[in-house]
């Protein structure tokens, strides 16, 4: 895989410019993230030759990772493996799985909300435990 060093300016450009931490960009089956932590160096006993970190400086980190299709969660609430606690999981990781079919509940305010599958695939991985709070827009499950 070539990567576009381009891309990566403009994006870490854009953390900059729109003051985000945190800029992801999808093409195709290549996913690229760039965030920006602030680090902080207490310079006691640190030599004089490295006291140009003595305050907070900004490093960017880039994370690529080929992705494939992302399901993420349709709200917020905690998502829920099974449709009751000791029952058989809707999905695990290699299972063949249908557009439509149910891969999580997400439960909100008492409410059971069936997530489904938005397309047909393999159960490449489940990035939500059991009885996990998940966030609105969340990757929950990524298919092949």
């Amino acid at each position: 895989m070539k990567i576009d060093k381009k891309i990566i300016k403009e994006l870490s450009d854009y953390l900059d410019e729109f003051n985000l931490t945190e800029l992801e960009y999808t093409e195709k089956d290549t996913k690229i993230k760039v965030s920006k932590n602030n680090i902080s160096i207490n310079n006691q006993n640190i030599p004089s030759s490295t006291n140009n970190l003595q305050k907070s400086d900004t490093v960017a980190s880039l994370d690529i990772s080929k992705s494939g299709i992302e399901i993420a969660s349709p709200i917020i609430g905690t998502a829920y493996h099974a449709p009751e606690p000791g029952a058989k999981k809707f999905v695990e990781v290699g299972k063949k799985i249908k557009k439509g079919d149910t891969v999580m509940i997400v439960e909100a305010m008492k409410t059971m909300n069936h997530v489904p599958s938005t397309s047909d695939g393999v159960v490449k991985e489940i990035c939500v435990n059991d009885g996990q709070p998940v966030e609105f827009g969340q990757i929950i499950v990524i298919l092949e």
